[in-house]
Formats: C-alpha cells, structure tokens, sequence
C-alpha cells in the first residue's frame, strides 16, 4: 500500500467541472486583475473568518509582509513571535528592517508562549517615553505576532491581554488555521489587528498557486492594504507612500470561490483522521513512544493542516516509513534562532529549549481528507512496526 502525504489529485477531480468553469469565465472576460471572482472571494473569507473586511494578496507570504507594512513596523522596531514556525514568519519581519524576538512555545501544542512572552516584556523591557524598549538591543517593540501552528489557534485569550497592556499591535500568522476556533469559539484571525492567510496549494484552502490573504476588522486598516498591495498609490500614479506588487490573481480567486463552500467538510475529514490515529495508535500500545498532538479544549477547533506527532527515534521512525511508502515530513527540523540568517540576532539552541525539542522530535503523518481508513491503519501499523 502506498499513503502519500498529500495527495491533491482527488480534491480537484471531484470539483473538477466547477473549476473549469470559474477559470473559463475568467478567461472570457479577460479581466485577470483584481475582478468580481477577487472581490467575491474577499467578502466570503472575512465573514468566515469572523472578520469585516478582505484584502486578496499575491502569498502568505506577503500577508505577512504588507500587514507589517500597514502598521508602519521598521528599521528600529521590534516584533515578538516564535521561533518554532515557517521561515516567513520570521523572514517577513526582517525585510521591513525590524528584530525578530524569538520567545519559546508551549510543549503540548507548540503554539507562542504567553508565558514566555510576558517574561521578555517584563524583565527584559522598560517602558520609556510611552513605548516598551529591549534593553539589551535598544529597540522598540511595537508588536507581537502568534502563528497558529498545524491549524490549532494559539493562546489568544491570554496573548491579546498582554499586547494591550504593553501597547502592541498584533498580527495573526494564521497561515495553517483557516477555520480553526479557540475554546471561546473565536475564530482564528478574529482577535489581532490583522490576520493572514495563505492559500499555498497544500493548505486545507488551497488555490493552484501562491495565494494570500489580509483580513481585518478596521476599516483604516484595510484600505491602507489595499493601497500597500498596488505599489502605495491612490489614486492611481499617485503615491503618498510605498507599497508593493501584492495583488491577489483572479485566476486564483475564482478556484478559491468554488473550494471555499467545501472547506468545514473537508476539515470534518481531517477531524475524523485525528481521531482514528488518536484512537489506532494508542490500541497499538505506541502511547510511550509515541506522542499525539493535543487539542486546547472541548470548545476548540483544530483544523489539522497537520497532524504532527512527537516520537522516539523520530529520523530513523521516518527513513522506515519511507520504506514501507508512507509520507512524512519534518516541520521544523531546524528553529528560526538557529538559522544560519538569523545568528546575528545572538541566540543559542538551549534559550529556546522547547523550540530546538519540538524540532528534534515532531514527524508530520498524512492527515488530507480523501485518506481511506485502511491507509490511516496501514500507517499506524508500520509505526508499530518500527518500534517493535
């Protein structure tokens, strides 16, 4: 048996004639930028996101990016985040001129610290004619930014607190967590002052393409976005700041139109694989090497962009599986503040000793909607296999 760890054919053949359509009505209109299937997309992303507004961009990437952009972040400025992350959370940060600070990350879900996020601007940091400065670096931290990582959203209860206690703006890295709710049913991007989304083709919304999106409940906001994507200018040829190519294609909008409405069914699927791998491998007595990922609480809604375990043995587990033909994938075998781009922010491994653990020890397993029970179960058999 083989159990790839995506495999995308069956999604698109199953919508196959939708999309079809919606890309020809694109291309008999011939209108590729910024068009009626952008706009549409827009709206029905901030609603379902629990947000007003909709800002179509060109990656998540660049979500990330304009969004830093929006909020004026730069050279002198400072944001928090986790080091424990796709390298754009953190690589976005740099390019606007700003530090990333990187602060450690919860065991159980690998989500930002609050704790750990506290213990920087309380002990690390003063206040100083009305902002919070870094007292080793001198710089000022003007905002935080939680990633919801592998589609569970992060302490955002105990994080928003905290940002408005030391005036910072916060940005939502929810690039694997559209959909995802914490225990208080407040959906992922909701709480920040912006959220990002990535439509990456192997997202639970994925588009044929880099695709990205801002959402946000502040009009300011995201009419600054919209100019930021179209290199600052408003109206057109006239710039009163710099801004990017960050447009969203409609190509690309008009795929993301037809799978939206597919999307609570396909995380009802992975839901339901969670489960099955919950349930399957402690019946295989793993539990002592193997670790399942946790969910928040009852209330909370884990979307399983992955489904990452923590195991014993985690490089040889994964050359053995590769053997018996099911995927896997390391996310990620080295943190942020171990990077080799990143060694003049000073770091060493042991400052963030969850981060460098959750790299050494986490193996994604396949987890998309389409997997058959017998694959789920052929994958916790070899599993059983390797460890017996």
């Amino acid at each position: 048996m083989r159990v790839p760890l995506l495999d995308l054919k069956p999604q698109y053949q199953a919508l196959r004639p939708e999309i079809d359509a919606a890309m020809a009505r694109v291309c008999e209109s011939q209108g590729f930028i910024l068009g009626p299937a952008t706009q549409a997309v827009e709206a029905a992303v901030a609603d379902y996101s629990g947000c007003q507004f909709g800002i179509g961009v060109s990656s998540g990437t660049d979500a990330l990016l304009v969004a830093l952009m929006a909020l004026g972040v730069g050279p002198g400025d400072e944001v928090v985040t986790t080091a424990y992350t796709f390298f754009a959370t953190a690589g976005t940060i740099a390019r606007v001129g700003a530090r990333p600070v990187f602060v450690d990350i919860e065991p159980d879900n690998f989500n930002i610290s609050p704790v750990a996020a506290r213990a920087f601007l309380t002990k690390q940091c003063e206040r100083r004619d009305g902002s919070v400065i870094n007292r080793a670096t001198g710089g000022r931290v003007r905002a935080l930014m939680p990633v919801h990582l592998y589609g569970q959203v992060a302490a955002m209860r105990d994080l928003m607190p905290l940002a408005r206690e030391f005036g910072l703006q916060v940005i939502e890295d929810a690039a694997q967590a559209i959909g995802a709710n914490d225990t208080a049913g407040q959906r992922a991007c909701s709480t920040g002052d912006i959220g990002c989304l990535s439509f990456f083709p192997t997202k639970n919304l994925g588009a044929f393409g880099d695709a990205g999106m801002c959402v946000t409940n502040d009009a300011a906001l995201a009419e600054r976005l919209r100019i930021l994507r179209v290199h600052g200018g408003h109206p057109k040829y006239y710039h009163q700041f710099i801004g990017g190519n960050f447009r969203l294609d409609e190509l690309q909008a008009a795929v993301l139109g037809v799978k939206l409405p597919h999307l609570d069914a396909w995380t009802t699927a992975r839901q339901r694989n969670a489960r099955f791998y919950d349930t399957a491998l402690q019946r295989a007595g793993l539990a002592d090497r193997v670790k399942t990922p946790a969910v928040a609480g009852d209330r909370a809604r884990h979307i399983y962009n992955q489904y990452c375990i923590r195991a014993e043995r985690r490089d040889e587990l994964r050359a053995f599986l590769a053997t018996r033909d099911v995927g896997s994938e390391i996310y990620y075998p080295v943190p942020l503040h171990m990077q080799e781009c990143f060694q003049y922010l000073g770091y060493a491994a042991e400052d963030l000793p969850e981060s460098a653990r959750a790299a050494r020890e986490t193996l994604a397993l396949p987890i998309f909607p389409e997997l058959a029970e017998e694959q789920l179960q052929y994958v916790v058999d070899s599993i059983a296999a390797f460890y017996s």
